[in-house]
C-alpha cells in the first residue's frame, strides 16, 4: 500500500467515506483542482506502472493520476463518483465512468493495476479493497497513494494562525500537527480494510521524498480545493482566505 509524503485536505471525520458531502464537493471547480493539485514523482508511479498494462483509477477526478500513467505506458480506465469531475477528465482524452465504486458495475473486465491517488479515504476500506481484488487479474496490485505535505515550520505556524485568525470559533486548526500524523489514521483504516477484505497479503508502506513549490497566490489558489472548504460558509471562505494571504499577521 504505497503512501506519499498533503494538500491541507480535512482530516476530521472518524470515517471520511461516510462524509458524502465533502467527498462529492470537489467537482464544483473541477478546472482549478486540476491546475493546482501537485501531481506525483514520476520515479514513483513508475514502480507502480512496471511494465505497463491496464489500470482501473478509482477516484479519478479530474486525471491527474491517470495522465501520468499513461504517460508511463498504461491503458488506464478512469471511475469517478462525480460526473462533472468525469467530464473534465474526459475533456483530456481520458476514458471515465461516473459510479461509487462500491457499487460499480465492471462487466466482467479486468485490470493489472488499481489506483486511488488521494481517493481511497473515500472509499469503504473494506467493501472497497474486496472490490479492487474482485476486479484485479491474478497476480495484479493494488495502490493507495497520497501526497502528504510537511510545510516549513514557520509556513506551518503562519498558516495555522491564519486558520484560528479567520475562524476563531473552529475546531482544530489541520496545522495544529504534521500532516503525517493526520494521514496517520487514514493509512492505518486503509491497512487495516485491506486485512479485513482477506484478499491480500499484507499490506506494504512505501514513502517517496519530494519537493513541490507553490508562491502565495499558487496556494491561494489552491486552497478553495480542499475538502474542508465544503463545510464553510462563502463568508468563512472567504475570510481564511484573506488570512492566509496576509500570513496570519491580522488586518
Amino acid at each position: 500500500m504505497p503512501t506519499l509524503a498533503s494538500d491541507g485536505e480535512d482530516r476530521g471525520a472518524p470515517e471520511p467515506h461516510r462524509a458524502r458531502a465533502m467527498a462529492e464537493s470537489f467537482g464544483a471547480d473541477p478546472a482549478r483542482y486540476d491546475r493546482t493539485r501537485p501531481r506525483y514523482p514520476a520515479r514513483f508511479l513508475a514502480r507502480i506502472a512496471g511494465d505497463g498494462g491496464v489500470v482501473l483509477d478509482v477516484g479519478t477526478g479530474t486525471g491527474i493520476v491517470a495522465r501520468q500513467l499513461v504517460a508511463a505506458g498504461c491503458r488506464v480506465l478512469g471511475l469517478d463518483v462525480d460526473a462533472r469531475m468525469a467530464a473534465y477528465a474526459r475533456e483530456g482524452g481520458l476514458d471515465v465512468e461516473v459510479a461509487p465504486f462500491e457499487e460499480w458495475d465492471p462487466a466482467g473486465r479486468r485490470f493489472d493495476t488499481v489506483v486511488a491517488g488521494q481517493t481511497w479515504h473515500w472509499i469503504d476500506p473494506v467493501a472497497g479493497a474486496a472490490k479492487a481484488a474482485g476486479v484485479l487479474r491474478p497476480g495484479g496490485r493494488f495502490a493507495a497513494f497520497w501526497n502528504v505535505s510537511r510545510p516549513a515550520p514557520d509556513v506551518a505556524e503562519a498558516l495555522g494562525a491564519a486558520f484560528r485568525d479567520a475562524l476563531p470559533g473552529a475546531p482544530l486548526s489541520p496545522w495544529s500537527r504534521t500532516a503525517l500524523d493526520g494521514y496517520s489514521a487514514i493509512v492505518d483504516r486503509t491497512a487495516d480494510g485491506i486485512r479485513a477484505a482477506g484478499a491480500f497479503g499484507e499490506p506494504e508502506e512505501w514513502r517517496h521524498g519530494w519537493e513541490c513549490t507553490y508562491t502565495r497566490d499558487e496556494w491561494l489558489d489552491q486552497l478553495p480545493t480542499g475538502g474542508g472548504m465544503a463545510l464553510l460558509t462563502p463568508a468563512q471562505r472567504t475570510a481564511l482566505l484573506d488570512a492566509t494571504g496576509r500570513g496570519g499577521r491580522g488586518p
